[in-house]
């Protein structure tokens, strides 16, 4: 019987790229009997799931995560805003699709039924189910060497530059946060009390295990309006950059609100002038000035609303661009607001974004929550005083992150909620117990999170089992200033004694102390691991391998999952749509599949463990040499026409893989099978390589950017005949 290993489809340009790729890895995985078979996570694929016009694909995979044989290889997917959601919807009704439009102001309850279905589609709809375990996350050894022999440009940096973080004082999630640890199994719901005591049901009650932590914070938007309107004064004053820097695609519930607040606060003269058109229009200031201006188009207020807006853009500070050609700010999309990309592109930049000249220029960098902001608060500062890192000498910052069922803010959507009016939000327990409570005004958002007992256990394994293996180091981030870190740290001091920690260096330390000793390592060449939550998981594993090297696409990040099984997850997405404009203007495709690749060797190794199939290690080890090569000889996407671009890297990947199979002893079979394949493929190189270049410099039609059409595909991403001739025939 075949195993299986589940294979991804998502959207943007890595799913342009399986389109190349996918029947590379089938070809290969057939020769040792593994089958490969697709699983559709996309947005579109989501959308269509919620409503029965498709398989739920996701919750196939969210079950089989649950099974100790579980193997899938994870793709980026879009963590969709409302903007985007909206647009894929729109391109599904185009193409005859009976989903219905998605309710901004659900006025009945089919119009609710359908906002709910939506609102489990958008943000990060696909982690919290698939990541059943804790990351793993580094930078394997080939890609940290080309780095070395390779250097990239981390910026120039000294005292003068100004950039800097500016954060809320006080009345954020930082400061607000209580946190408890349950004694016993429970059920907790969340309700909200008004004034005069009525009671309003949020969330219906969910189970607690014993020994989950839970946590209840909120922002206050009153104060949140004041920091923006004084960091917006500093920004004009200082003459720099004003930028805000949020994750409005995975906080999908509280991050849009945070965003929707500097829009309106920016333009807050624009926004009271034209409330009686904006209600009208049905305009939100948390989709966006983008949003706003698509909705005026038409309209025979649009020139004079236009004009108002231009007013508050010259008497404002200078705001950071997305794309300065375009005139897309800062503050256009939701969805363009990411700030694990945003913040190590700016400090790479020497502290710099572009300013709407095209220009680069220093930033102030508001992150109003304290929660995390710290850490590139102290990565600015230690850049001012220490220079930009040396990607040829600083050493690597590996991850493993608390992330398995949900932990985390990953996992609060659920309970998030933007405070109707003044009074009480409260966690109330089976007996009717507050466990947790905040107060509220309107407009205020309340957020809870939880951890179990068993993932935080697991992490802290996994943590000394990294250090042992790697003989490097490691740091547990946890804030004795925060509510939830100190009851997490209460179980990471329960459960380190489990283990044998002889001859280890485990610390505790902060997140501002634990990222200054790892960057002070990090410039002497030393590793540190980095043993964190889930949201500092995300941020440092775009952070260290961005400043290490270059990118975070290329790193391993393997998720052992509770149950027994491998998730394998391929590399950030953070630039896969300017890939897209890029192909579709361009035909060149620069998303680089390297993360696959990677992700590809532990998944053959595992099949190799399990099922005892020993020409699943024979796979294993040769593509990881195959990688190997792909690094050693630049055979990866460079960034425009007239190089090598992501279809022109699978050829290659074909090729390298291939012959390490052919010149391998461990397996007649194989060697015997591929040895034609390397030499066709060989002989060929020069003219399939020319053949792919020939294709670039003229506009690919795909049918569409969130449902492509698969004949389009074929066309585009697999063009030279004599290369599928030979991939098609294993």
């Amino acid at each position: 019987m075949n195993t299986k290993i589940y294979y991804t489809l998502t959207d943007e340009s890595p799913f342009l790229a399986t389109q190349s790729l996918l029947p590379i890895v089938r070809g290969f995985a057939k020769a040792a009997d593994i089958d490969v078979e697709t699983k559709n996570i996309s947005l579109p694929g989501r959308i269509l799931a919620a409503f029965g016009k498709a398989s739920d694909d996701l919750d196939f995979l969210g079950k089989l995560t649950l099974e100790p044989d579980a193997n899938i290889i994870k793709l980026p997917n879009i963590s969709a805003s409302v903007p985007q959601l909206k647009a894929a919807i729109a391109e599904l009704q185009k193409n005859g699709f009976d989903v219905p439009d998605y309710p901004d102001a659900p006025a009945n309850d089919e119009e609710k039924a359908i906002r709910a279905k939506y609102d489990k589609v958008k943000g990060s709809a696909v982690n919290p189910v698939l990541r059943q375990g804790n990351s793993d996350r580094r930078a394997p050894k080939a890609v940290k060497n080309y780095a070395r022999n390779n250097p990239h440009s981390n910026g120039n940096w000294n005292t003068s530059v100004k950039t800097h973080v500016a954060s809320m004082d006080a009345d954020d999630f930082y400061g607000n946060e209580k946190s408890i640890t349950m004694a016993d199994a429970d059920t907790f719901k969340i309700e909200f009390v008004n004034e005069a005591g009525e009671v309003t049901e949020l969330r219906a009650a969910k189970p607690l295990l014993k020994g989950e932590i839970i946590d209840a914070t909120v922002m206050r938007m009153a104060s949140l309006e004041k920091f923006i309107a004084n960091a917006m004064a500093e920004a004009k004053a200082k003459g720099l950059l004003f930028s805000v820097h949020l994750k409005a695609t995975m906080m999908k519930v509280s991050d849009p609100v945070l965003f929707g607040a500097f829009v309106r606060v920016f333009f807050k003269d624009v926004f009271t002038k034209y409330a009686d058109l904006f209600k009208e229009l049905g305009i939100d200031a948390n989709n966006g000035l983008g949003d706003l201006y698509k909705r005026l188009e038409g309209n025979a207020r649009e020139a004079e609303v236009k004009a108002a807006i231009d007013a508050a853009l010259a008497a404002g500070p200078d705001l950071a661009m997305v794309d300065s050609a375009k005139g897309v700010t800062n503050l256009h999309v939701p969805s363009d607001v990411i700030i694990d990309a945003s913040m190590p592109a700016m400090i790479r930049n020497s502290g710099c974004m572009w300013n709407k000249e095209g220009k680069l220029q220093e930033v102030v960098a508001c992150i109003p929550d304290r929660c995390y902001a710290g850490i590139y608060d102290e990565t600015i500062e230690f850049c001012k005083q220490n220079g930009a890192f040396d990607p040829k000498t600083m050493g690597t910052v590996p991850n493993v992150g608390l992330m398995a069922q949900g932990a985390e803010e990953y996992g609060s959507h659920d309970k998030t909620f933007v405070a109707k009016g003044k009074g009480v939000i409260r966690a109330v327990n089976s007996k009717g117990e507050v466990l947790l409570q905040q107060n509220v005004e309107a407009g205020d958002i309340f957020r809870m999170c939880q951890a179990k007992d068993a993932p935080v256990r697991d992490w802290v394994k996994l943590a000394v089992t990294r250090a042992r293996l790697s003989n490097t180091p490691a740091i547990f981030w946890l804030d004795p200033e925060r509510a939830h870190d100190r009851e997490i740290q209460k179980k990471v001091e329960a459960y380190l004694p489990e283990h044998d920690l002889n001859g280890l260096d485990i610390k505790i330390m902060s997140p501002r102390k634990a990222i200054v000793e790892t960057m002070k390592r990090a410039k002497a060449g030393l590793d540190t691991i980095g043993v964190t939550g889930n949201v500092m998981r995300d941020y440092l594993t775009d952070l260290f391998p961005i400043l290490e090297v270059g990118t975070s696409a290329k790193m391993l990040s393997i998720v052992p999952l509770m149950a027994g099984g491998g998730l394998y997850e391929t590399g950030a997405g953070g630039s896969a749509p300017k890939q897209v404009q890029q192909f579709l203007a361009e035909n060149y495709l620069r998303w680089d599949s390297l993360g696959e690749y990677f992700a590809l060797v532990p998944a053959f190794e595992q099949v190799a463990l399990k099922d005892g199939n020993k020409k699943a290690k024979v796979l294993a080890d040769t593509l990881d040499e195959a990688n190997g090569k792909i690094l050693e000889f630049n055979r990866t996407p460079a960034r425009k026409i007239g190089e090598l671009d992501n279809r022109g890297s699978h050829f290659y990947l074909a090729l390298y893989w291939s012959e390490a199979l052919a010149a391998q002893k461990e397996d007649a079979e194989l060697a015997a099978k591929f040895a034609p394949v390397a030499d066709a493929l060989k002989a060929r190189e020069a003219e399939i390589v020319a053949a792919f270049a020939a294709e670039q410099g003229k506009p690919a039609d795909i049918g569409g950017y969130y449902l492509p059409k698969a004949e389009l595909l074929k066309k585009w991403m697999r063009p030279v005949a004599e290369f599928n001739a030979v991939i098609d025939a294993l």
